[in-house]
């Protein structure tokens, strides 16, 4: 089963994964991430791990290149 099917345009991030990977793209730290979303750190890194999951990759690194590669993220 595929995580993306283009035909169907629907996302596999949700919402807040999608607001947390476009901050790590923008080189924000995961505090900063926490402080800027209103959620504790480690609920940041809980929606990053699943994330990793989803993508079936191994860090935080393979999983923005994937999900650029998918056109889940953008480089503004």
């Amino acid at each position: 089963m595929a995580l993306y099917d283009s035909n169907q345009h629907r996302s596999i991030l949700t919402n807040r994964e999608r607001q947390i990977f476009q901050l790590l793209v923008e080189d924000h730290s995961t505090k900063e991430i926490s402080i800027q979303l209103s959620i504790s750190e480690k609920t940041v890194r809980n929606h990053i791990s699943n994330t990793i999951q989803k993508l079936g990759v191994s860090g935080r690194s393979q999983a923005i290149v994937e999900l650029l590669r998918l056109g889940e993220l953008s480089l503004n």
